[in-house]
């Protein structure tokens, strides 16, 4: 069993506590992808808390993705964020960042399908400066939020109903912190794994513009999916070429 570093909680919000401590021992190390977490009863031993605000804080960490129960055997660590992942988020906040993700596939792969159906040639011309921008902006070791952010809210404007637009509005303040965590991790790492950036870009607006809803859903999906990744994932980089969707593999419904 890795060591458990204990700091003391508060009566109020002790689930967010355990899970900020969890979490935050998953990031440094101490409990690696593949590892078994102690039994609720332990944790909740060593944290000093009930066994049902372990529970929640379980449930938590199993819904964002981090970890993952095998009935009768315990609970698994899934994934290994990033060592830097504090540099740039608030562990505290990470659960919202990362489940802002949920609406948004819903979203904004509709969007997608809808704007490839819809689109305009002004459009177009908007969602392909959004891309050269990025583009400039990452090869000069920029960022790139701000451009980012725009190319998204281009195709939701483009799929012609305002409400889109409207609802992703309403959770810029999730959106863009994920996006921000996930370029800042992507800076870190060598040029051409940051271009991989620009081509799911690219491929959706080659799909948007031929027409291809189809192709334009996929691609968004499998997009955010990676935007996922990058937040929950330090490996997610070295895999990302090697499961992105092809035009030739993407069947009638649209998914890879």
């Amino acid at each position: 069993m890795a060591h458990l570093t204990i700091t003391p909680t508060h009566k109020n919000r002790l689930a967010d506590s355990v899970y900020k401590q969890i979490l935050s021992q998953i990031t440094t190390g101490e409990f690696s992808a593949g590892d078994k977490l102690p039994s609720e009863a332990q944790l909740s031993h060593a944290f000093g808390v009930s066994r049902p605000v372990v529970r929640e804080a379980l449930l938590r960490l199993t819904t964002d993705g981090l970890v993952h129960s095998k009935r009768g055997i315990g609970t698994f660590v899934s994934t290994q964020p990033s060592t830097r992942l504090t540099e740039f988020a608030d562990i505290s906040q990470l659960s919202n960042y990362i489940r802002s993700f949920e609406p948004r596939i819903i979203l904004e792969v509709e969007a997608a399908r809808l704007a490839a159906q819809r689109r305009s040639l002004a459009d177009i011309e908007r969602i392909s400066a959004s891309v050269d921008q990025l583009n400039r902006a990452i090869a000069a070791g920029e960022l790139g939020l701000e451009q980012d952010a725009e190319f998204h809210a281009a195709i939701a404007a483009a799929c012609g109903n305002q409400y889109f637009v409207e609802i992703l509005a309403t959770l810029r303040w999730p959106v863009t912190s994920a996006m921000n965590i996930g370029l800042e991790l992507a800076r870190g790492r060598p040029p051409t794994r940051r271009m991989r950036i620009i081509e799911e870009h690219a491929s959706i607006l080659k799909a948007i513009a031929a027409e291809d809803s189809d192709a334009a859903a996929s691609y968004m999906k499998y997009h955010l999916l990676q935007a996922r990744a990058a937040v929950l994932d330090a490996q997610h980089l070295e895999r990302a070429r090697e499961d992105a969707p092809r035009a030739d593999d993407l069947s009638e419904d649209g998914q890879s």
